[in-house]
């Protein structure tokens, strides 16, 4: 982790879940959606090739469960997994439980609306069922 320093955006619009096999998971803070942001803690990852074999494996595995957890926990329709880094250099990985009837359906969901955000109640009951997934 020496040398990490998470991007200045995604630290205003998410907060840290838990930190998994050296990977910050964070709820967006848009209570929308059940949406989450998996940020490795290397220093200078901008893409997955930038990654140690090992590292990417442990962050696609980590997609996967965050990706299984949210369906079971969110009822979603559909699951989105995306690394896109257009607007944030820093690697890191969206992983979005979408529903035939959110907001943005069924195009992506930047850009759609304004966000919402969690009363402090509402995030805590959510992080602690990611919590409750992740720690399975």
């Amino acid at each position: 982790m020496s040398g990490f320093v998470l991007d200045a955006r995604l630290a205003a619009d998410t907060q840290s879940v838990m930190i998994v096999d050296n990977v910050d998971v964070r709820l967006a803070n848009d209570s929308r959606y059940w949406w989450l942001v998996l940020v490795p803690q290397i220093a200078g990852a901008e893409e997955w090739q930038d990654l140690a074999e090992a590292d990417r494996q442990r962050l696609f595995d980590l997609s996967m469960r965050c990706a299984e957890g949210l369906r079971t926990a969110a009822q979603a329709d559909k699951m989105n997994i995306a690394a896109l880094g257009n607007m944030v250099r820093q690697l890191h990985v969206h992983v979005i439980a979408r529903h035939m009837d959110d907001a943005a359906w069924p195009a992506p969901i930047w850009g759609v609306g304004e966000g919402i955000d969690y009363q402090p109640e509402d995030a805590r009951q959510r992080i602690m069922v990611i919590q409750g997934f992740l720690n399975q």
